[in-house]
């Protein structure tokens, strides 16, 4: 069966939202955040339809495309979940949400790139060779990312936070955090 236009952006919205919000939220750490950029996702998906080379990698095409609307929305540096931001992951305040989201916020303290590997892999399963379609990379800098993402996420759950900053890239300095061992 084909579908005209807007049958098949309806399609791509019933098929993709909740992966596209759910790694919004995990990549941001903001859920009104992600709406917006999930939102912009889609605008401009539907503006740039006609660019969707093969509609079987529609998935890591809109993952592409909501990326970049991550760093439209953010400021470098201002990827970042607070401890005040308990209201907004449907907790009261000092309920001990901290020992649910462990994993989100050590996620904010690590670098991008290693953190949109873990998320396309973890939180939605998505297949290395769809990964590297999604972040434009060949399938092995997925695999050595992911190596790496996953030390720096136990390094990052394990290690206090940081009073400064709840991000591993400061906005003042511009300097990242290393992942490696010295």
């Amino acid at each position: 069966m084909f579908l005209n236009s807007e049958a098949r952006y309806n399609q791509w919205v019933r098929d993709h939202y909740r992966f596209l919000i759910r790694s919004a939220w995990a990549l941001t750490g903001s859920r009104s955040v992600a709406e917006d950029v999930v939102q912009d996702c889609y605008t401009n998906a539907w503006k740039h339809r006609d660019q969707l080379r093969d509609p079987a990698l529609v998935r890591p095409w809109l993952f592409q495309i909501m990326r970049r609307s991550i760093f439209r929305h953010l400021p470098p540096c201002t990827i970042s979940l607070e401890d005040g931001d308990d209201e907004q992951w449907g907790a009261a305040p000092g309920t001990g949400i901290d020992n649910r989201l462990d994993v989100v916020k050590a996620l904010s303290r690590i670098a991008p790139i290693h953190r949109e590997v873990l998320v396309l892999h973890y939180f939605d399963d998505m297949p290395t060779a769809q990964i590297a379609e999604a972040l434009e990379i060949a399938p092995g800098t997925v695999l050595s990312r992911l190596a790496r993402a996953r030390e720096a996420l136990r390094d990052a759950m394990t290690s206090p936070r940081p009073a400064t900053s709840a991000t591993p890239v400061t906005a003042a300095t511009g300097k990242v955090t290393s992942i490696r061992k010295s």
